[in-house]
């Protein structure tokens, strides 16, 4: 969740008018309105919200007396009535507790936000109020909303951190990096390093205050190899390029034409993913521009040590590097899609070939996901559905018929791919066969997508089974593919 201090700050408004346009559209809904006389109600019309705060900022020495800022959510990971809370809270926080403001709710995109417009001539004064620093300030009061509110406490994040097992200064930073800090030298202390989180400095730690140490468990370093070298063999080693531009196209033409721009670069593999899920072994990559990455670092969360990638194995006999390149954007949306298995992943490819033939991602772009959406997704994707099936109106919503006639509903929004059936019923699925409402796939092979569950299912019991013994054991992942090659041959 993240707050964005908007630059179209005014003394006429206009946030409220653009805020009402979306309510008009059906894609905004008035979440609330505080501090207002009676008379400023939601049934007033927005020019009348608008001139009630014009009428109480009337400051000359005030030019741009409109507040109008952003709190945005990954996708839909919290509600409208969650989104509202963080915002009312936010507003007292920034010291906009007292002052007239409105929440408004948007659905008009792939992140659930909020917008919030108030003024910033104090309603009881006539003075302005202090937005030195805002946008840091901004920072700094939505970290504190969210530890209140969630429990997400930064300064004990730190503290665990500072505790890893490290070797370098620069392992610290990788460290730090991965877990959304930033480490940069302190500009009061020469000696001393600060932390940063969204350009808000959270804790400043002096040089003796780190202790490096090259001690390491070697029982774990084998178990974690052994891991490397089995799970290779499950997930996907191909690793391809994420290349983020979303900064470059917020800026304005003047700044793109100051230096020479360069995007963010990442580097995925499915099997990079499913060791830090499964395992709590981070693993990231060292790369100079856009070149290939020339080493990494492993992160044992288990352990808290950080090792250096090459003294467990060397890079290039655990991964596969391709030339494939992918959005972020792009990236991080379909990563949000519950893809539960092989024929789930080939439908979503299918929708993509559909919708853009010449970006359509490889098939080991696509990650596993076996993570189910929450009940008030499911049943907004079941409302969509049944509604589109009626009558064939919402562009977020697609039918998939499989190459073995198994319609798919694939929900693009809210990230969904799903089994028809199981959204609207098994006696409405018989009436639906309808060609003219599906794609049909060329791609989902039915036979392949039964082992991939058979498959699945054996890694799920090797992984509780090896997360129980020591580094020294054996792991139950040999014993069950071994009996699985016996019974291929009799």
């Amino acid at each position: 969740m993240i707050v964005k201090i908007l630059g179209s700050a005014s003394s006429n408004f206009h946030g409220v008018q653009y805020n009402d346009k979306k309510i008009e559209k059906g894609t905004g809904e008035l979440m609330l309105m505080k501090n207002f006389p009676s008379f400023i109600n939601e049934n007033s019309s927005q020019e009348g919200v608008r001139n009630y705060l014009k009428s109480i900022s009337k400051n000359e020495k005030v030019k741009k007396s409109q507040f109008h800022a952003v709190i945005s959510t990954k996708f839909q990971q919290h509600s409208k009535e969650e989104l509202t809370k963080v915002a009312e809270d936010f507003m007292q926080e920034m010291g906009y507790g007292n002052q007239p403001f409105i929440v408004i709710f948007h659905n008009d995109t792939e992140n659930s936000h909020v917008h919030i417009v108030s003024t910033r001539v104090d309603k009881s004064t006539g003075k302005k109020l202090n937005d030195s620093y805002e946008k840091l300030k901004a920072q700094k009061a939505m970290m504190n909303v969210k530890e209140r509110i969630y429990g997400k406490n930064n300064e004990e994040i730190i503290n665990n951190l500072l505790n890893y097992n490290i070797s370098t200064l620069k392992q610290l930073e990788v460290l730090m990096e991965r877990n959304g800090f930033k480490l940069v030298k302190s500009k009061n202390d020469e000696n001393a390093l600060d932390i940063l989180k969204n350009g808000v400095r959270e804790k400043t730690i002096s040089g003796n205050q780190l202790i490096f140490g090259n001690s390491k468990n070697n029982n774990r370093a084998k178990q974690i190899k052994a891991i490397l070298i089995k799970y290779k063999e499950v997930y996907s080693n191909k690793v391809f390029k994420v290349d983020d531009r979303r900064a470059q196209k917020s800026m304005l033409p003047e700044e793109k034409q100051k230096e020479e721009w360069k995007p963010k670069i990442e580097f995925e593999s499915e099997l990079q993913k499913k060791l830090k899920d499964v395992f709590g072994i981070d693993l990231v990559f060292h790369h100079k521009d856009e070149l290939h990455p020339f080493g990494y670092t492993l992160i044992d969360h288990k352990t808290e040590t950080i090792y250096k990638g090459s003294e467990i194995l060397k890079m290039n006999n655990l991964f596969e590097f391709t030339s494939e390149v992918m959005d972020k954007k792009m990236f991080e949306s379909l990563k949000n899609y519950n893809l539960l298995d092989k024929a789930s992943k080939q439908v979503l490819i299918e929708y993509l070939k559909h919708q853009n033939p010449e970006n359509v991602p490889k098939d080991f772009m696509l990650f596993e996901n076996k993570k189910r959406k929450n009940k008030e997704v499911f049943n907004s994707v079941k409302n969509d559905v049944g509604n589109y099936l009626k009558k064939q109106s919402n562009d977020n919503v697609k039918i998939i018929k499989s190459e073995e006639g198994i319609y798919y509903a694939v929900h693009t929004k809210l990230h969904y791919v799903g089994e028809l059936q199981s959204l609207i019923g098994e006696n409405e699925y018989q009436k639906f066969p309808n060609p003219n409402q599906a794609i049909e796939t060329k791609t989902v092979n039915q036979t392949e997508s039964n082992q991939a569950k058979e498959l699945s299912k054996a890694v799920n019991e090797m992984l509780f089974e090896w997360t129980k013994h020591s580094g020294t054991s054996k792991d139950p992942a040999e014993e069950e593919l071994k009996k699985r090659k016996k019974r291929k041959k009799l």
